[in-house]
This record gives C-alpha cells, structure tokens and sequence, in this order.
C-alpha cells in the first residue's frame, strides 16, 4: 500500500476528497471502519487533543489501541488531528511531546495548529513538527486562518462572518506559510467552521456553513499541497463537492456522527445500538452525500 503523501495527492489529482471521521468516543472507531470497508472507500479515523478531554477517547494511546484493533489497512489510516499550541481554551498546550508520543505509537499523519498564533510563530512551530514527521516518514498537516466553532463563546453571526472573510486564509499568507513551514497539507478557513464543542451548544444542530468558492479557488492555485476542508458536517452538499474540483483532498466530518452516537445512546442505553447508527450514517455520508464510495483502487494507485 502507498504512503499517505500518495493517497492524498491522488485524491487530489481525481478530484475526490480522503473522508476523515474524528472519533470522540472509542465504540465509534469500528463501526466507521466497517462502513469504509462496506462502502469500498478510502478514510482516515483521526482523534484531536480536544477530544480527550471534552469527550471521550481518552488520549492518543487509547484510540491507536482500538483503532489498531479494528484497522482493515487497505482502507484505513490513523490521523492526529488538530494538536494546538495555544488551545480552544486560551492555554499553552506541550504540543511537541502530544505529536512525538503519537508518531512513536504508529499514527500515520500528524496535524499541529498553530492558527491561534501569529505567522511567523505558526510557521516556526510547524516547521519543528514537519521535521520530526518528515523523519518518521509521515505527512504533517498545519492550519492557517481561524476555522471557528471550538471556542467556549458563541459565534458571530454566520452571515455576517461569511460576508466579511472573518478568519479567512490570506492568500499571500499561504503562498509563504506553504514555502517556510514544509507542511503537506494545508487546513484553510472559507466559510466552514468547527462544530460547537462546548456544553451549552454541543447538541444543537450545525450551521450549514457555505464556502467562498472563489476564494478556495485562489488559495489551491497558489499553494503547492493538497487542502483540507474542517468543519465538513453540515456543508450543503453542492458546496462540498465543488470544493473537491478546487483542491480540497482530505474533509473532516465530527458532528454529524457524534450527535448520532450521543443521541442514539441517550435514548436507548445501549453502546451496540449507538454503534449501528454511526455505521448507517457513516455509510450514507460516504456513499450519498460526498459521493465517496468506490475510491479505494483510485487513490491508493502507486502510482501518481
């Protein structure tokens, strides 16, 4: 099988996107894993620092532990995602030892978010994790512009954020963070936005975050590495399959799934019937909705 830096650069080149689910409770990583398989797909499951301690997969080791129990690797790799210097909560976060603890346990990729700094202190701390990753023989994702949604307070209007480009990725911006960091791939900011994490807004319904199309269309023929779209639950349909056409490579969904875990768990106590809803809507998202099934043989091709 190819290395991820393949995988990602032949979704990119055929215009389809690496579906990545995040994982913030362990029963839901085999479940997903299933319908990736069944779906004939290609995905990553990945796990963000936040979700350790705002839910429930517990930490690096224990995802890759289940995760490494479940892994059908024809289909499946295991992605760190969203480790910050400066957290959703204002604090300083060891995130150095958080991404060499998990390339030591075997996770394919790595993601450092530096977006809460200024750019020359992103670029300096992604330039450290590019380098360990790079000599591990992995791919290193960065963030440049604010992909809201994760912080305690409440977002501003939609509309008006989308209008005004608030925490949109600067192009110029890219085009130098791409050249002096040495990441792989680049989260952008362009209307999406994170799914609420805090207790009073977690479990409600996701805004349907448009995307600057034209904008994405800049920043992918500026930049030489694949983009990545957060915040993908939610999207209209339409506009998420445009951004493939315009250099998004790899999407990450959280919410959609996890509400479906937390809801179908609260209602009927059990872990198993929780599971079998994450499969169903894993399944429908990958097949129906980001029409990603059947990409397996197309991206992971040795060759480019």
């Amino acid at each position: 099988m190819p290395e991820l830096w393949v995988i990602v650069q032949n979704a990119l080149k055929a215009k389809v996107a690496i579906p990545a689910f995040n994982v913030p409770y362990l029963p839901m990583i085999e479940p997903v894993i299933r319908a990736v398989v069944d779906r004939n797909s290609f995905a990553l499951i990945e796990t963000a620092r936040l979700e350790w301690f705002k839910f429930e997969a517990g930490g690096p080791e224990a995802v890759a532990k289940e995760f490494f129990r479940w892994q059908v690797p024809d289909h499946v790799r295991l992605h760190l995602d969203h480790v910050p210097v400066i957290d959703e909560d204002g604090q300083r976060v060891d995130y150095l030892d958080i991404i060499r603890q998990a390339i030591g346990l075997g996770y394919h990729s790595v993601m450092v978010d530096g977006s809460r700094l200024s750019l020359d202190e992103n670029i300096a701390a992604t330039r450290q994790v590019a380098d360990s990753a790079r000599k591990a023989g992995i791919p290193c994702e960065a963030e440049l512009g604010a992909v809201l949604g994760h912080e305690a307070a409440p977002l501003p209007p939609y509309d008006e954020l989308l209008a005004s480009g608030q925490g949109f990725t600067k192009v110029a911006e890219a085009r130098r963070f791409v050249a002096e960091s040495g990441c792989d791939w680049l989260s952008v900011a362009i209307g999406n936005i994170h799914g609420a994490i805090s207790e009073g807004y977690k479990g409600q319904k996701k805004i349907a975050a448009r995307l600057n199309l034209e904008h994405l269309e800049n920043l992918s023929q500026t930049v030489s590495v694949p983009l990545v779209l957060h915040g993908g639950s939610g999207i209209p349909r339409e506009y998420v399959l445009a951004s493939f056409k315009r250099g998004i490579a790899k999407i990450n969904i959280g919410t959609e799934i996890r509400q479906a875990y937390e809801s179908t768990l609260q209602s009927t106590g059990k872990i198993s019937a929780a599971q079998e809803t994450v499969y169903e809507r894993t399944s429908w998202l990958i097949g129906e909705y980001f029409d990603l099934g059947n990409i397996q043989s197309m991206v992971t091709q040795q060759v480019l």
